[in-house]
C-alpha cells in the first residue's frame, strides 16, 4: 500500500505544471534556470540601454543631452545592473540548468531555496530601479559606493542599500545550491577530478560568493549607519576614515571579478574540445589554475588602490600579488591553444565566441598586468585606460562567454537548432562593435580623459565618437541574439539527441530537448564512465 502511494504521488509530482503557478512556484532547476537568464536578459537590455545614454552624452564634447547629475546616475546604475542584474543571474541561470545535468542528479539539492533565491532579484531590481523617481535621483556615487560622496545622496540612499542587501542574499542561497547540489548529488562513480570544468568552476565560484557577499553586505550597512544612525565609521569628521571603505569594499569587489569571470573559464573549456574535436588538454592543471586564482582573489584588493597614499611595501606586495594571477590565467590561455593545436577544428557560433572570448580576454588580461605595475597605475588611475581595462575582461570575456554557453546548450534546451546564418552575422557585429566601442579608450585613457565625466575637452573628440558608434553597433546587434533564441524555440529545426557530435558529458547523454526531470534515476556507472572526463 505503501509503495504504491509513494509510486502515486510520484506520479503526480512527474506531471509539469501549467500557466503562471509553474513559474511563481517554480522548483524544477530548468524552470528557473530559464527564470534567471530571461531577468538577465532583460536587465542586459536596461543596463545596455543606459550605457547608449553614456555613450550618446559623449558622442561629441559639451553637454549634449543629459544634465551631468543624470549622467553620473546612469554610469552608477549601468554598471550596478550590468554586474549584479545581468552577468551574475545569467551564469546562476546556466548553473541551474547545467550542473545537475552534467553532475547525474535529478534536481538543485535544494528546490525551494532555489525558488527563493530567485525571486528576491525582481523585488531587489525593482526597488534599485524605482530610485530613478525617488526626490534626488538615482544613486550617483559609482557603483563602488565610496563615501563621502555616496554619503551625500538622496532619498535613493537607503533603497539602493536595502537593494544590495537583497542581491547578496540571492547570490549567497544560489551558492549554496551549487555547492550542497555537487557535493552531495553527484552520480556514483564520478569523483571530484572527473566532473566537467563547468561544474569545478562554479563550484569555485559559490565559495567565493558565500565569503565575499557578507563583506559587501558589511560595508553597505555602515555606510547606512554612517547616515541615519551616527555613527562614523567613514566620516573624517567624528573620527572615521574614508579609505577603510575602500579596503573592505574592494576585499569584496576583487574576488567578485573572478565570480564574474570563473564559470566563463568553464563554459570555453566545455566548447573549445567539442569544436576542436580533441579532449581538454590540461584538464588536472585547469582546476588547480582555477583554484588558485580564487585564493589569489582574497590578496591583491588593493592594487585598485594605489593611489591613496599606501606604504611601500604595501605597493610591493599588492603589485607582485597580482602579476602572480597572470600565472594560472597564462596556464589556462596555454591549455585551450593546446587544447585546438593540430585538432580538427569547426567554427560553429559557440566556437567562434568561445575563440573571440580567449584572444580578447588576452587583452583585457595585459591591461591588467600594466595596471598592476605601481609606478604606471599612478597614470593610468581612474583613466579611460582602466574603462577600457575592465569592459575588455567583462564584455567580451564574461558576456561572449555566456553567449557562447547559449548557443552551446540551446539545441539540447529547446530541441531546435538556431540558424547558423544570423548567429554568425550576431558575432561578427557582436566582435567589430565590442572592438570599435572600447580599443579606442585606451588612447583617451593613455591622453589622459577620467572616468565618469559627462564633458571633455576636444582633444578627445575623435576616439570618443569613434567609441560611441561602436556602442550603438554592439548595443543593437544584440537584438539579434533575441531574434536568434526566439525564432529557434518557435520554429527552429529539430535537433538530434547529440547536436555537437563531439561534445561530451553526461548532459549530453540526456534526450533533446533536455526532459523538465533530468536523472530520474542516477546514470550506471558505464554511462557516468563514458560521459566523465578522461584523464
Amino acid at each position: 500500500m505503501a509503495n504504491t502511494t509513494t509510486a502515486h504521488t510520484h506520479d503526480d509530482h512527474d506531471h509539469k505544471p501549467h500557466g503562471l503557478k509553474r513559474w511563481l512556484y517554480a522548483t524544477n532547476h530548468k524552470d528557473i534556470g530559464t527564470m534567471y537568464l530571461v531577468f538577465a536578459c532583460v536587465m542586459f537590455f536596461l543596463g545596455g540601454a543606459m550605457a547608449l545614454v553614456i555613450r550618446a552624452e559623449l558622442f561629441q564634447p559639451g553637454l549634449q543631452f543629459v544634465d551631468p547629475g543624470f549622467f553620473n546616475s546612469m554610469t552608477t546604475m549601468h554598471a550596478l545592473l550590468m554586474i549584479f542584474g545581468a552577468v551574475m543571474p545569467a551564469w546562476t541561470g546556466l548553473a541551474n540548468w547545467m550542473v545537475p545535468m552534467q553532475i547525474g542528479a535529478p534536481d538543485m539539492a535544494l528546490p525551494r531555496l532555489n525558488n527563493f533565491s530567485f525571486w528576491l532579484l525582481p523585488f531587489a531590481f525593482t526597488l534599485l530601479l524605482l530610485t530613478l523617481f525617488v526626490p534626488g535621483g538615482a544613486p550617483a556615487g559609482g557603483w563602488t559606493l565610496y563615501p563621502p560622496l555616496s554619503l551625500q545622496a538622496g532619498d535613493s540612499f537607503p533603497l539602493t542599500i536595502f537593494a544590495i542587501h537583497l542581491m547578496g542574499i540571492s547570490s549567497i542561497l544560489g551558492a549554496i545550491n551549487v555547492v550542497v547540489t555537487i557535493m552531495n548529488m553527484r552520480a556514483p562513480g564520478m569523483g571530484l577530478l572527473n566532473m566537467p570544468l563547468f561544474c569545478w568552476t562554479w563550484l569555485i565560484t559559490a565559495y567565493l560568493l558565500i565569503a565575499v557577499m557578507p563583506v559587501l553586505a558589511g560595508a553597505v550597512t555602515m555606510l547606512l549607519t554612517d547616515h541615519f544612525f551616527g555613527t562614523s565609521f567613514f566620516t573624517a569628521a567624528g573620527g572615521g576614515d574614508p579609505v577603510m571603505f575602500q579596503h573592505i569594499f574592494w576585499f569584496f569587489g576583487h574576488p567578485e571579478v573572478y565570480i564574474l569571470i570563473l564559470p566563463a573559464f568553464g563554459v570555453v573549456s566545455e566548447i573549445i574540445p567539442t569544436f576542436s574535436r580533441k579532449p581538454l588538454f590540461g584538464y588536472e592543471s585547469m582546476v588547480y589554475a582555477s583554484a588558485s586564482i580564487a585564493f589569489l582573489s582574497f590578496i591583491v584588493w588593493a592594487h585598485h588602490m594605489f593611489t591613496v597614499g599606501m606604504p611601500l611595501a604595501g605597493q610591493l606586495f599588492f603589485m607582485l600579488s597580482t602579476m602572480l594571477i597572470a600565472v594560472p590565467t597564462g596556464v589556462k590561455v596555454f591549455n585551450w591553444c593546446a587544447t585546438m593545436w593540430k585538432g580538427s577544428i569547426s567554427f560553429e557560433t559557440p566556437m567562434l565566441f568561445s575563440l573571440a572570448f580567449l584572444f580578447l580576454f588576452t587583452i583585457g588580461g595585459f591591461s591588467g598586468l600594466m595596471l598592476a605595475i605601481v609606478p604606471a597605475d599612478f597614470q593610468y588611475h581612474d583613466s579611460y585606460f582602466v574603462v577600457a581595462h575592465f569592459h575588455y575582461v567583462l564584455v567580451p570575456g564574461a558576456v561572449f562567454a555566456i553567449m557562447a554557453g547559449v548557443y552551446y546548450w540551446l539545441p539540447k534546451w529547446s530541441g531546435r537548432m538556431y540558424n547558423e546564418k544570423i548567429g554568425k552575422l550576431h558575432f561578427w557585429l557582436s566582435t567589430i562593435g565590442v572592438n570599435v566601442l572600447f580599443f579606442p579608450q585606451h588612447f583617451l585613457g593613455l591622453a589622459g580623459m577620467p572616468r565618469r565625466i559627462p564633458d571633455y575637452s576636444t582633444q578627445f573628440a575623435d576616439w570618443n565618437m569613434v567609441s560611441s558608434i561602436g556602442a550603438f553597433i554592439f548595443g543593437f546587434s544584440q537584438l539579434l541574439f533575441v531574434y536568434v533564441i526566439w525564432n529557434a524555440v518557435r520554429s527552429g529545426e529539430k535537433a538530434p539527441q547529440r547536436p555537437w557530435e563531439s561534445a561530451q558529458g553526461l548532459d549530453w547523454e540526456l534526450p533533446t530537448p533536455a526532459p523538465y526531470h533530468s536523472w530520474e534515476t542516477p546514470p550506471s556507472r558505464d554511462v557516468v564512465a563514458q560521459g566523465t572526463v578522461q584523464h
